[in-house]
């Protein structure tokens, strides 16, 4: 028996351009859906069906209650089917612009792309978007499907314009096979028969391009790599480096490297559930023993000893932008990597894309549905190959921290070799010897509030005490960094973001000089006040949320900011357009309302006290 080699592909294009009713078709016609989903689809048609008294076919792909609800398809579909000649797994993916995530997720592991048209719109912004996406996912055979032909009249002349405008567009995307036919999902013309309603057009059908197109499956062929997705121990005498091969080939006595520690170690036993192999190829999940105890934990990554992935901690990548919060530059992200998860910021938006025109634009966050060219920087060396090299191991995701959800997908162009000649210089006066000799404990005090709270007030008061016990500290005012270190940054989300970066950074420097620092900020974004705190040792960061009402702040205004801001004349200010997301668990609040100063001044320095600081609280009475 021949065993059928499998093909996965996607539909996309915009949305109600039939993309869900086309699968649907292509199923009902080759026979491949049962009796019950038959009789089901039948009276779902009659009761929740857009055909009239037809069958409607995108109810067989649109299962979620909320697609058949609004007529569209929200999450992917994903098929399988066979015919006599292979195997397919299909994903349908949604039209609309704020799913373009869910596209790409589609995109991601499929070999072929088929994009729908509507031949009464012609080309549309999702279209070119969703080609452009394909193009950067590595898919390289597409089939431009003509849809709707039946709603004007099967005339050549509409078909000939889109399929022309499309190959003019296409051009540059670089497909190294792209079909266009004329079909009717709702009839079936040129699906998956070529009916009698298109003479003039004489080349293959739908099934017929899907059948031919050659698979893309060529990971085997490719250098082996594996990602270590759990250590295997069952007792003292068994270590198993247990995963799925990405690609390539390995077999009993090859050897291997961990590809960011340079290890070496040969393959002793391939493992699995059914039983020892002496060779394990691309899709397949093992379990490796190796001769040698190595250190090989969950996120690295197993390869071929003589042909080995890139491994380093700054890369540029491709980011298609999958939040509706932008991707602000300098903000920490987790980046997932194979079963790797990695502290990451993208450094720098290079440019993001016009999908239209691919014209580069110059560009320093990136929105919803963007793609853009970015530097990224890890906190450490991931493992990698270039996407276009290697698909599995090219590819990421990006995480936010705070709620768990996917933001962003890359994939990796190259490395980038920057700065190979810096090294850390070792120190012989340490930390710990610059606190001793001022006899104090270092640290950071972050006041952080709306404009006109009275955070830098409190700050103030803070330093005076502290200054009169002997302490050495340094105040870091938002405003008077601005006249310097920040003048050069405005009050964009991106800016605000870049001006935090910047006092963390310096503000660990003073600490490592064995001072106390007061940081006055409004830093709006819990995100990026968490990125300060993780600068610093346990402990070092104290978060003092000077809590004042925004009628309050307004009303006292003592800068007049907030009257210019309502009058239009300060754009993004904090409390007025752009939002302040307060701490969820500060160190200590203080109600900047109803709290005098110098009694929150007090607290403040009773909370050194009990973290260990030695301050002396009665300073302030």
């Amino acid at each position: 028996m021949i065993e059928k080699d499998l093909l996965r592909f996607l539909t996309c294009g915009s949305v109600d351009d039939g993309k869900s009713t086309l699968i649907g078709r292509l199923l009902w016609d080759a026979k491949l859906i049962f009796d019950d989903q038959r009789q089901t689809l039948e009276a779902e048609s009659r009761r929740l069906g857009t055909a009239g008294a037809e069958i409607d076919f995108a109810l067989l792909l649109d299962g979620l209650q909320a697609e058949r609800e609004q007529g569209i398809t929200i999450d992917v579909a994903y098929r399988f089917f066979a015919t006599e000649k292979r195997k397919f797994i299909v994903a349908d993916t949604p039209g609309h612009e704020q799913y373009t995530r869910n596209m790409a997720t589609g995109a991601s592991t499929a070999d072929a792309a088929v994009i729908l048209v509507d031949a009464r719109k012609g080309l549309l912004p999702q279209t070119r978007r969703h080609s452009f996406i394909v193009s950067l996912m590595g898919i390289r055979h597409v089939i431009l499907a003509i849809n709707k032909m039946d709603a004007v009249d099967y005339d050549e002349g509409v078909f000939a314009a889109i399929r022309d405008d499309y190959m003019a567009f296409a051009a540059p995307l670089g497909f190294a096979g792209l079909a266009c036919l004329p079909i009717s999902a709702l009839r079936g013309d040129m699906v998956y028969r070529r009916g009698d309603s298109m003479p003039w057009y004489d080349g293959p059908t739908l099934m017929n391009c899907l059948e031919e197109i050659q698979s893309g499956s060529d990971a085997a062929l490719l250098p082996f790599r594996m990602p270590v997705q759990w250590v295997c121990r069952p007792d003292a005498d068994f270590r198993g480096y247990c995963g799925s091969v990405e690609s390539g080939r390995l077999h009993v006595g090859d050897r291997v490297a961990v590809a960011n520690s340079g290890q070496i170690s040969t393959v002793r036993r391939i493992v699995t559930f059914d039983g020892d192999l002496q060779e394990a190829v691309a899709g397949e999940a093992v379990n490796l023993v190796l001769a040698d105890e190595i250190d090989a934990s969950r996120g690295e990554m197993l390869a071929a000893a003589d042909d080995r992935p890139d491994s380093c901690d700054q890369f540029m990548a491709k980011i298609i932008w999958m939040h509706a919060a932008p991707l602000l530059p300098g903000r920490k992200y987790l980046m997932k990597i194979g079963a790797d998860l990695v502290p990451t910021q993208v450094s720098e938006v290079k440019y993001k894309v016009n999908v239209n025109t691919f014209e580069e634009t110059a560009a320093r966050s990136l929105a919803l549905n963007e793609i853009g060219a970015c530097n990224v920087a890890a906190d450490r060396a991931v493992a990698f190959d270039p996407y276009g090299k290697n698909r599995g191991t090219g590819r990421f995701i990006l995480v936010d921290r705070y709620s768990n959800a996917t933001v962003g997908a890359g994939v990796i162009e190259h490395a980038l070799r920057r700065a190979t000649n810096v090294h850390r210089q070792k120190e012989s006066v340490d930390k710990a010897a610059r606190a001793a000799i001022k006899g104090q404990k270092p640290c950071v005090l972050w006041f952080t509030g709306l404009s006109g709270s009275g955070k830098s007030t409190l700050a103030d008061l803070v330093e005076r005490a502290l200054h009169a016990q002997g302490r050495h500290t340094v105040i870091l005012d938002g405003d008077n960094l601005r006249h310097g270190l920040n003048r050069d940054l405005g009050f964009t989300d991106a800016d605000r973001v870049e001006n935090i970066r910047r006092v963390a950074e310096v503000a660990k420097l003073f600490v490592e000089a064995g001072l106390i620092v007061l940081v006055s900020l409004i830093s709006p974004f819990r995100a990026d006040r968490r990125m300060a705190r993780e600068l610093l040792g346990k402990g070092e960061f104290l978060e003092i949320f000077v809590d004042t009402p925004v009628d309050i702040c307004r009303a006292r205004d003592p800068k007049g900011l907030y009257a210019k801001a309502l009058a239009g004349e300060i754009p993004n200010f904090t409390g007025v357009q752009a939002p302040y997301e307060p701490p969820e668990a500060p160190e200590l609040r203080i109600d900047g309302a109803s709290t005098e100063p110098e009694v929150g001044a007090s607290r403040v320095l009773a909370l050194l006290e009990a973290q260990g600081f030695e301050a002396d609280s009665a300073s302030m009475a």
